[in-house]
């Protein structure tokens, strides 16, 4: 469940992709990104512009289905990007869909990965704000621009990660992974400045719960709120400790981590 208004991630959309143009403004689009690897600067740029576009096709058509996301995931074609063409493109694209979002309110229906039927467009504003995000932190890395993200954005992306940890494709036994539930386990994520989430990992499904954890927990990781997400996704996070059993934080955040590798990504 989403836990901020529509507005906020509207603006959210938009103020973040200004964020990224400033990290990449006179960088080389061929400089690699290391945490996409296989990708250059300008293809980072590419899918997220192109899941702006992509997503606002989504809410504005009310789509019931899956629709082709070309543009997303086959960035073959933009290995030598023109920046010049690249900055204002990723700028319309981002108001486009702040502008969609806000004329189709957030209740208004369409299909999302996550649901079985069309569900309230506001899915969209979150994922695509946090998505936003991620791939600005990325190019930051890149630049070697200063990475910060508003507490609010930083709590609600760690929750939208842990409602994604809950679904079936994150837990049930696969062939080629160890049994991430189990008697006894839980995992203790204690962000310094912004709170706590437990997660219960001995039942029929991991649940979460946010609130302090307790001792007993088998692992644990503490850090600041947005070094905390970037943890989740696999990025350096260098302010993050952890301790416990840390090849269960690292199953968890594989399994967790599912609808990365997924088409609607």
């Amino acid at each position: 469940m989403n836990s901020l208004p529509l507005d906020r991630y509207c603006d959210a959309i938009v103020s973040q992709t200004e964020r990224l143009i400033a990290h990449v403004r006179g960088a080389d689009m061929t400089s690699p990104v290391l945490s996409c690897p296989g990708w250059n600067l300008g293809q980072l740029l590419r899918h997220v512009g192109g899941d702006h576009r992509w997503a606002e096709e989504i809410v504005r058509t009310r789509a019931t289905g899956p629709i082709p996301d070309d543009g997303v995931n086959d960035l073959t074609p933009y290995t030598r990007e023109d920046r010049e063409f690249l900055l204002p493109w990723l700028t319309e694209g981002a108001a486009r869909l702040s502008v969609t979002l806000r004329a189709a309110g957030p209740d208004a229906q369409a299909w999302n990965p996550s649901a079985e039927r069309p569900a309230p467009v506001a899915f969209w504003a979150r994922r695509m704000t946090y998505e936003t995000v991620l791939h600005r932190a990325d190019a930051a890395l890149v630049t070697g621009a200063d990475f910060a993200l508003d507490g609010d954005l930083a709590v609600d992306a760690v929750q939208e990660w842990l409602e994604f940890s809950t679904f079936p494709e994150a837990f049930e036994p696969a062939p080629d992974l160890p049994d991430l539930l189990g008697p006894d386990r839980s995992l203790h994520f204690d962000a310094t400045d912004a709170g706590e989430w437990r997660v219960d990992l001995a039942g029929d499904r991991p649940a979460w719960r946010s609130g302090p954890g307790d001792a007993t927990a088998t692992a644990t990781a503490r850090g600041p709120v947005a070094d905390l997400l970037l943890y989740f996704y696999r990025r350096p996070a260098a302010a993050v400790e952890t301790k416990g059993d840390t090849a269960l934080l690292d199953l968890w955040r594989t399994r967790a981590g599912f609808w990365l590798e997924a088409p609607a990504e």
